[in-house]
């Protein structure tokens, strides 16, 4: 699964317990707990994929079963998305190597 990216706009900030993102556009907030921090700061460029992403989380919560770890972080992009705070990545065009 190709991970979707943080729109431009978006404001990250780090709290406490987690941290909070903000769309200027929307004016919409959203609260991130410890795990979902770190999710947000393991998307793209830092991680390629979904698998990926799961992988690091694995190493800092080795008791939680991957397959549990999978569909939070899957749950979660979804909720960002459906919140407009992230964006999927623009295919690729179709061509040779000089776009021809």
């Amino acid at each position: 699964m190709t991970l979707p990216v943080a729109d431009s706009t978006l404001i990250f900030q780090k709290v406490a317990d987690g941290a909070v993102l903000f769309s200027p556009v929307t004016e919409t907030y959203f609260g991130l707990n410890e795990v979902g921090a770190r999710v947000w700061e393991l998307l793209p460029p830092v991680s390629r994929s979904l698998e990926e992403v799961c992988e690091r989380l694995s190493s800092f919560y080795p008791d939680v079963p991957p397959a549990t770890i999978r569909q939070d972080v899957e749950d979660l992009l979804k909720s960002l998305m459906a919140e407009g705070l992230l964006r999927p990545v623009p295919a690729s065009p179709v061509g040779d190597v000089n776009g021809e």
